[in-house]
Formats: structure tokens, C-alpha cells, sequence
């Protein structure tokens, strides 16, 4: 698995000091190796001796193979964007480096928010474990920047393990277009009529045409983007801080560390980021990871709704032609609707 994708796929097991054992080991023979751990429910302490150990990521037993598969195929396109780099190392490769107007602005203004907004992240870190179990902060692995991964913070604001049941509601999601799984052939028994004259994929669970395998991950791909709309799996107090973006302060923590950018485009969950990987895309990653970014202030006026493409082109754009002015008239745009208390 080391030499073709870089990633290793673990089943926990009943024995938990058995894994963590084993998990050490692996971590230590292969430093540099993704580690993805598919479990079951696990306690808080159980997450963090996994996470300890060296996991860098958890699927539940319950999801689906595209969501292992989509992990893979991933990390093998990392791996081979890192092996184009080293072939052409001192040639003039495309990669973003961030301009250092842009860090040091981060770091005073990230700085000095947090700070003076203590108060208000106290209150609000109270709020949310009144209301339900669970951490506060919600850390979650995102794709930044050339690429690159790192913990994305937020406030909770959804139940315990509401992404495990993040399918179930994919007909909420305002950026889902039709469906094709009509073109899906389910096949359980050995009766199956191929034709001929096409090619078939054959997997566990199911029989598929190659046709109708390409046009499933074309659909993926344009519902690559995820927002439901009067989403069951919020709190009341989730809410609340979504309404008024203060879910997204402990952000500011990212851009002092470096993470991300007071302006930039949205980081994006690895099965969305592993959609978007074709060079007419290649461009979104090419500027920084940002709290706010052009296609939130554009359509802030139109109850933040927009076709998946059009994010996509507006991310494109910013990476393209991001300045000093621009950032701060994209920040002068956020605070006003941020007074102005309209819903994204």
C-alpha cells in the first residue's frame, strides 16, 4: 500500500491497547504514511489515544466504499503532485507562497481579534456544552493551499456524529442536481445479462457499466459542494452562531498559526478537495485558505445561495486576482453584513 498510494487502511479492533500498539509501530516504521482508521463509535478518550498514537483520520463502519476509495485516490494524487516536485526541483513550478503583506496583516489582525473577542468565545464555548455532549471546538480535516491538509476549527454547532449521517441527507443539499442512480445496475445474483459490447465494473456490492460509472462521478463531481438547507442535524445554539458566522471564530486560530488567511477561499473537506483536482480546478488551490472570501460577500444580498459552478468560479477568480484592496473591500463587505445580521 506504502509504495502505490502512501495510506493505510486500519479496522479497529476490540482490543484497543492491541491497536494502539500496532498503530505506534506503523507510525514509527513509516513516518510519513496516511494512516485512516475505520471504527465504530469511540468515546472522546478512546478519539484522542487513536489520534495520539498517530491516526490521521477516522471513517465509521458504516460508510460507503466511495468514501474509502475517494480517500485513496486522494492521496495518490498527493503523492504524485509531491514526486512532480521533486522532478523538477529548481525548476519555476507553480506553488503559492503567501506575500508577506498578507501574513503579517494576518497575524496582527487574528491577534488582536482574539483578544477582544475572549469574551464572547467564552460565553459562547459555555453555551454549546449546556445544550449538548460533545467537544466545543469541532476539528476537522480540510485541504488548504497547494493542496495541503491541517485541522480546521469551528464551534460545534450540529449533534455528536451528525457527518456520519451526512448522506441522509443529500436531498437538502441545495447544490445536489439530479440524481442518476437509475443508471446503477444493483446485481446480488449471478443471473446478471452483460452486453457484449460493454464494459462492466465489478465491485462487492454491486454491478456497473463503465458508462454509467463515468457519469456518476461527472454528477459527484458537479455536487461536489455541500450545504443543506433547514439542516435536522444543527442545535438551537448552533443556530444562532451559524446566523451570526461566530462558529467560525476559533478560525482565527488557524490564521495565527499560519493554516489559513483572513481573506481567501473556503478550505474544503478532503471528499469535496478530491473532486476538484483537475487542472481546470488546479487554480482554486493556487491562494490561500481564507475565513472570508469573494463568493461569501457576493452573495450575502441573495440569502447566500449559488449553483455549485459559480463558487467554483468566483474561487477561481480571487486566486487569480487577490490584492491588498481587494482583501480589505471583501472584509469592509463581511463586517457590513455581519451588522446588517444577514443569513449566508
Amino acid at each position: 500500500i506504502r509504495e502505490k498510494y502512501d495510506i493505510i487502511i486500519l479496522f479497529e479492533q476490540t482490543d484497543i491497547q492491541k491497536d494502539i500498539l500496532d498503530i505506534e509501530y506503523l507510525r514509527k516504521k513509516y513516518p510519513g504514511i496516511y494512516m485512516v482508521l475505520v471504527m465504530d463509535s469511540l468515546t472522546k478518550e478512546e478519539s484522542l489515544q487513536y489520534l495520539k498514537a498517530g491516526i490521521n483520520n477516522t471513517i465509521p463502519f458504516e460508510a460507503p466504499q466511495e468514501a474509502i476509495e475517494s480517500l485513496i485516490n486522494f492521496q495518490k494524487r498527493r503523492k504524485q503532485q509531491k514526486i512532480k516536485d521533486i522532478q523538477k526541483k529548481g525548476e519555476n513550478i507553480q506553488t503559492f507562497k503567501l506575500p508577506v503583506w498578507k501574513r503579517c496583516f494576518d497575524i496582527v489582525s487574528s491577534g488582536f481579534a482574539l483578544i477582544i473577542l475572549s469574551p464572547l468565545l467564552i460565553i459562547t464555548a459555555i453555551a454549546i456544552r449546556m445544550e449538548s455532549k460533545g467537544a466545543v471546538i469541532y476539528k476537522s480535516k480540510r485541504v488548504g493551499s497547494n493542496y495541503q491538509i491541517f485541522d480546521f476549527l469551528k464551534f460545534r454547532s450540529m449533534y455528536t456524529n451528525a457527518d456520519k449521517h451526512l448522506k441522509d441527507y443529500n436531498s437538502l443539499n441545495q447544490y445536489q442536481t439530479d440524481s442518476i442512480e437509475e443508471d446503477i445496475i444493483w446485481e446480488e445474483t449471478p443471473d446478471f445479462e452483460e452486453n457484449e459490447n460493454e464494459i462492466v465494473l465489478i465491485s462487492d456490492d454491486f454491478v456497473i457499466s463503465e458508462e454509467a460509472y463515468i457519469n456518476k462521478k461527472t454528477q459527484e463531481q458537479k455536487n461536489a459542494f455541500v450545504k443543506l438547507e433547514n439542516d435536522p442535524r444543527i442545535t438551537r445554539i448552533g443556530r444562532i452562531i451559524r446566523k451570526y458566522s461566530i462558529d467560525e471564530l476559533p478560525q482565527l486560530i488557524n490564521i495565527l498559526k499560519g493554516d489559513m488567511s483572513v481573506v481567501g477561499n473556503r478550505p474544503l473537506p478532503l471528499y469535496e478537495a478530491e473532486l476538484l483536482t483537475s487542472d481546470e480546478y488546479i487554480d482554486r488551490f493556487m491562494a490561500p485558505a481564507g475565513l472570508t472570501g469573494l463568493w461569501q460577500v457576493e452573495k450575502r444580498g441573495n440569502s447566500g445561495k449559488m449553483s455549485a459552478d459559480e463558487r467554483k468560479q468566483l474561487d477561481i477568480k480571487y486566486a487569480k486576482t487577490f490584492s491588498f484592496w481587494l482583501d480589505m473591500k471583501i472584509i469592509l463587505k463581511t463586517v457590513t453584513a455581519f451588522i446588517q445580521k444577514e443569513n449566508v
